[in-house]
């Protein structure tokens, strides 16, 4: 039996950007620095990034449905040897097929890593190039490959310009970098582009490892660092709503993309405790509304498989809660998204899943 009459739509999934994408379509002063293909001594594909130290694991991007030493080992693997559905559309739609998907929203892979480039002329200029090359990819079926632009946040009325081209495209969001050039998102400085994004009705994505030092510098073994993806998710959301960026935008759409949700209950809770009982505020708030509720109202939240978010249901806006793949990522439930979905949705009644699974995320992009 299906779970749920509807077609199920993934809220976070992720494209694999060849990199001749960017070669192919920057201004030519860029072309020799735009993102480049390097076979390794291991005999594995990086993405070598004029301005930044550290390639970018591409393979590691394309890692859906190992574990274990099959993972690691796809650290040396070659880029032809990853799902081709990360930059052939067609090939995408056998994918989603083969997972029982109809749909998803679609995000970068080395886009993400890009929104920490140093240069902002740089990203801006990239970013651009992604974006046309987005739109062509979703033009196959924009019902099923559902893409997110990307800007570089240069000052807020370049990324006004930004939302606008994005819009015009059909792409049906934006994937916002954790950190703007200039001042941070707390600033009234932004509250023109928050008007513009809502205006446009288009939501903007913070994801995990967008933001400065992405995994950060962990204590202890390397693998602790995986603990602290989701701290610059929190971040943001935290600096938003403080500040007041929802009172004064109340229509303003912002997702946590792949940060997981089992957090957000305590989180709004302690968010409402520190405007009671914090010294920095002493009880007196300058928001009409706690905290709590500016998060249940604007903030909408993708997970793939986080089974304590979904026992703890009730303490959420489950209008709000939208389940991911995150395909073709290493995190990424295919090819056994609908065995997982059934056990881990097995306590939701039908409406539940139905939001979870399809409702939340046609209602946030507008899809037929």
């Amino acid at each position: 039996m299906p779970l749920i009459d509807k077609p199920i739509i993934s809220a976070d999934s992720h494209i694999t950007e060849p990199p001749s994408l960017y070669q192919n379509r920057v201004p030519k002063k860029f072309a020799t620095i735009a993102p480049k293909l390097h076979r390794t001594e291991n005999g594995g594909d990086v993405v070598l990034i004029d301005g930044m130290a550290d390639p970018f694991p591409i393979t590691l991007a394309s890692g859906a449905g190992l574990r274990g030493q099959a993972l690691a080992d796809r650290a040396n693997a070659k880029l032809e040897e990853c799902f081709a559905g990360g930059w052939d559309p067609r090939q995408r739609l056998k994918d989603q097929d083969d997972d029982g998907i109809y749909g998803e929203v679609i995000y970068p892979s080395l886009g993400m890593f890009l929104c920490n480039h140093p240069d902002t002329e740089y990203k801006t200029v990239m970013f651009d190039a992604y974006n046309d090359w987005l739109a062509e990819y979703c033009s196959i079926a924009p019902n099923r490959l559902i893409g997110l632009g990307q800007t570089a946040m240069e000052n807020p009325g370049q990324g006004i310009k930004d939302l606008e081209k994005i819009k015009k495209m059909g792409l049906k969001g934006v994937m916002m970098p954790g950190y703007p050039q200039i001042e941070d998102y707390d600033s009234p400085l932004y509250d023109d582009f928050w008007a513009a994004a809502s205006e446009m009705d288009l939501p903007l994505s913070f994801h995990i490892l967008t933001y400065k030092d992405g995994l950060g510098k962990a204590r202890g073994p390397k693998v602790n660092a995986f603990m602290s993806i989701i701290r610059g998710n929190q971040d943001i959301i935290g600096t938003m709503i403080f500040s007041g960026v929802f009172e004064r935008h109340p229509s303003l759409k912002v997702v946590c993309a792949e940060a997981d949700a089992g957090w957000v209950p305590h989180y709004m809770y302690r968010m409402d405790h520190a405007l009671e009982r914090n010294p920095w505020t002493a009880g007196k708030s300058t928001l009409a509304n706690s905290p709590s509720h500016y998060f249940r109202e604007n903030i909408y939240l993708t997970f793939q498989d986080d089974l304590i978010a979904l026992q703890l249901k009730d303490f959420f806006n489950k209008q709000r809660m939208m389940w991911a793949s995150d395909f073709p990522h290493l995190d990424s439930t295919y090819p056994d998204s609908q065995k997982l979905l059934a056990e881990q949705t097995a306590g939701l009644s039908k409406q539940e899943k139905t939001w979870l699974l399809h409702d939340n995320v046609a209602g946030l992009y507008g899809l037929n």
